[in-house]
């Protein structure tokens, strides 16, 4: 795509060249990345930016930019065709190449065969889905493949099985959703994600589909143009069941926990208060606040491939968990799987392990029903 093309698609013309895209960038200060001067080079001097690597790749695809630009503008989206123009061209990285690979061969960007989809229901009485099941229960790559959100997955079921609701999962059948792939710059990938996926929704009638990652409501949410069903995160549907009374609480968990607003569930879809609901629901808890909360959330760097890439410099994984540990907090509790993910390997890499946990919601909730 020419620099022409990209000005008109994104209205680059429009741009005041205020700044606020790069003052706000979570990441600009860690790679110097200037999101004005590459929107002002292809809409002023008719070319497409040139990039060292880390400062293109350093884009999370937070949405912060957008939330924040007087003028409507999306200059993440302006990044990720950038990007588009590297994949086609080959020039990424092997990680991240890796990643789109599996993808296509596996429906999973973690390199696994699809036939170790379901090894975390193990020991769990989860069947497939049907038409007359209340909700298909979206897993996700994350979920599914990674030990450690497996548990999330788990906690979940239980909190679904407790709640006696009728669910079912895809399996095997199960596909990934595409929306790091969109964030990688591989829409051609993407759509045909999309297309596949939106076959097999309609295949099984499916009317109510949840899902533990963010990532993959907001791509079912905002990028399925012809979508027929409704999409809810996990957190808003324990939200209804804790209002309906539909989960009786056993335990108490005595904690001091904090809550990390993931960009994906929040600045971009304006989901805010369920998550808050669940944990004062909790019996003995405390929920604590974050000084950047809500929209002005710092972001894991989980999003936009970067579970793919690493790009050098101080992590804002480690600052949030230094942050939450100086809150006092006990717990620094997450609603995604990237969040979980980033914020487990902070504690570790920081040494801090003995003086805080990091859990989804989910799980929290489980451990007290």
């Amino acid at each position: 795509m020419s620099a022409h093309d990209l000005t008109q698609k994104h209205k680059l013309l429009e741009c005041i060249q205020c700044g606020m895209c790069t003052g706000v960038c979570p990441v600009s200060k860690k790679t110097n990345l200037n999101v004005r001067n590459y929107m002002r080079e292809a809409a002023v001097y008719g070319e497409l930016p040139r990039h060292p690597e880390n400062e293109l790749w350093s884009c999370t695809t937070c949405a912060t930019c957008e939330a924040r630009c007087p003028k409507e503008i999306k200059p993440y989206e302006f990044l990720i065709d950038i990007r588009g123009s590297d994949v086609e061209a080959g020039k990424i990285a092997t990680t991240l190449r890796d990643a789109l690979e599996s993808v296509f061969k596996n429906g999973n960007p973690w390199g696994r065969i699809r036939s170790k989809r379901t090894e975390w229901t193990q020991d769990l009485a989860v069947k497939h889905y049907a038409k007359d099941m209340d909700f298909l229960y979206f897993v996700g790559c994350t979920p599914a493949y990674d030990p450690r959100a497996q548990e999330v997955a788990k906690s979940f079921v239980t909190c679904l099985e407790k709640a006696g609701i009728s669910f079912g999962i895809l399996g095997t059948e199960e596909n990934c959703c595409g929306n790091e792939v969109y964030g990688m710059g591989e829409k051609g990938l993407f759509e045909h994600l999309a297309e596949a996926n939106q076959k097999l929704f309609r295949k099984y009638d499916l009317k109510q589909l949840v899902t533990s990652c963010p990532h993959s409501y907001h791509t079912f949410k905002n990028r399925y143009e012809t979508r027929n069903f409704e999409v809810n995160h996990h957190t808003q549907l324990l939200a209804n069941l804790i209002d309906e009374e539909r989960l009786a609480f056993q335990k108490k968990l005595g904690k001091k926990i904090i809550y990390h607003d993931p960009c994906f569930l929040g600045k971009q879809n304006n989901i805010y208060d369920e998550p808050r609901k669940i944990i004062e629901s909790l019996p003995d808890v405390e929920l604590l606040e974050f000084d950047r909360s809500r929209e002005r959330s710092l972001c894991c760097e989980g999003g936009g491939g970067r579970m793919w890439i690493d790009i050098p410099g101080p992590r804002l994984a480690e600052a949030r968990v230094q942050e939450a540990i100086d809150y006092g907090a006990q717990i620094l509790a997450v609603a995604c799987p990237f969040c979980l993910s980033t914020f487990e390997d902070a504690v570790k890499t920081a040494g801090v392990e003995d003086q805080i946990q990091i859990k989804d919601v989910a799980e929290l909730l489980s451990q007290t029903l």
